[in-house]
């Protein structure tokens, strides 16, 4: 049976790294490196030491980037399949050298602008979200769903899922029998099942969000919960296979989060309200990674964070694919 007694308080807070520019994801491999995403065009490797190590294009000084990373996965060589929310859209491939090559810019004869999310599996298959399709402040609502997913395998790209709302971040179980997914303005985690050549079928609900929860970033752990990350309210939420929640962390002005409400409500939300953070700790949480030797050790990325969150959990995550790459 899954605990039911986790306890994890901001009190215990501890952080890894430093002056980081907008880590929202990260992962973690077993040499005790951590990855993160960074908005000057790469991803930045804190080492086990402490040290930091930027892998960028060279010459970006000035400039706008040719890459502004957001999700990403880490690859066998020890390169990068990173999100692009740039304007060039597409997932891109970014070497420890800074080369950059396309992974992929369309799928199915349409082209891919902003791309949220792309992650490894452990057939090292790459799963991709493409939140939507529209642009601007008209993409926060919870009337559209518009959002899709993309296989990348052997045998090529293919759109496996969509009428999504706002797609973020997926997870496949440890048994490979099904696919999680979040839905950040539908506001709901959402369960598909894997067949053995990625097709998803038998989508359903597995639980709704109330009030000033944006679910964004994901994990599973070995009892088979998912622990669910919200923007905006950073809030910390594990939920079982069958729905049930329990908030383990939480840090937001109510006033800030009420304002926001409203906007979604009226469907005038916008990035700049979204990215706007009021906690006292945490930097706009988005994504959390397992970590450590016994993958007891959690750390959680954000939009505004100049510094990884860390804790320790009583439950350890999964082994990711990416676990022993580097």
């Amino acid at each position: 049976m899954p605990h039911t007694d986790i306890v994890l308080s901001l009190a215990d807070a501890r952080f890894t790294g430093q002056d980081l520019e907008r880590p929202e994801c990260v992962l973690a491999t077993r040499d005790g490196s951590l990855y993160v995403s960074d908005r000057r065009g790469g991803i930045l490797r804190i080492a086990p030491d402490g040290g930091q190590r930027l892998f960028a294009p060279p010459g970006q000084e000035g400039q706008a980037p040719s890459l502004l990373p957001n999700g990403f996965a880490l690859l066998r060589d020890g390169s990068f399949a990173i999100a692009n929310l740039a304007e060039s859209g597409g997932v891109w491939r970014l070497g420890r050298d800074g080369s950059i090559a396309p992974l992929l810019l369309e799928v199915e004869g349409r082209t891919l602008g902003s791309v949220n999310f792309v992650w490894l599996d452990a057939a090292e298959r790459l799963w991709v979200s493409v939140s939507t399709v529209r642009v601007g402040d008209h993409q926060f609502r919870g009337d559209i769903a518009d959002g899709f997913i993309i296989l990348m395998d052997g045998s090529g790209a293919r759109i496996v899922a969509d009428g999504i709302g706002w797609t973020n971040e997926c997870r496949i179980d440890a048994a490979g029998r099904h696919l999680y997914v979040n839905e950040t303005f539908g506001r709901r985690l959402t369960r598909f099942r894997v067949a053995a050549d990625g097709s998803l079928s038998g989508r359903e609900t597995v639980t709704e969000f109330g009030a000033g929860t944006y679910p964004d970033g994901l994990a599973i752990d070995v009892e088979g919960c998912l622990w669910v990350v919200s923007v905006v309210s950073n809030r910390l939420i594990r939920v079982t296979p069958d729905g049930r929640q329990t908030v383990l962390l939480e840090d937001y002005d109510p006033a800030h989060v009420d304002a926001l409400e409203t906007a979604f409500r009226e469907n005038r939300l916008s990035r700049p309200m979204v990215w706007d953070n009021h906690a006292a700790i945490l930097g706009n949480t988005t994504s959390i990674a397992f970590a450590g030797e016994d993958l007891r050790t959690i750390h959680l990325g954000g939009l505004s964070g100049r510094r990884l969150a860390t804790f320790r959990s009583p439950v350890a995550g999964l082994e990711p694919a990416h676990w022993t790459f580097g």
